[in-house]
């Protein structure tokens, strides 16, 4: 069954430039995983500060796969100290029909 989520955060006031060049990088190794299906960033038309990230794995195991992969790390610790949230905000979604 496939693991769909949409993860979410906030780009502090004056970190716009440095988040977005973050998850544009992040997100071309995210679309190379064997298991990823999409990778689709948003930011919110309303705040282009609020990112939403829309995200599909293959199964279970592609999207622990993807929380294992070497750049997370690094991409996360990046990321905190700039963004409003102390991390990702993660709501993980199942289809209706």
């Amino acid at each position: 069954m496939k693991k769909t989520l949409l993860a979410e955060f906030t780009a502090c006031e004056g970190a716009e430039n440095k988040v977005a060049g973050l998850i544009r990088d992040y997100a071309l190794k995210v679309r190379k995983e064997e298991g990823n299906i999409a990778f689709d960033v948003y930011t919110k038309a309303a705040n282009p500060r609020a990112y939403w990230i829309f995200e599909v794995y293959r199964d279970e195991d592609a999207f622990q796969a993807h929380l294992n992969a070497p750049y997370g790390g690094p991409f996360n610790t990046a990321l905190s100290p700039l963004i409003e949230e102390d991390a990702s905000v993660l709501t993980f979604l199942d289809p209706l029909a």
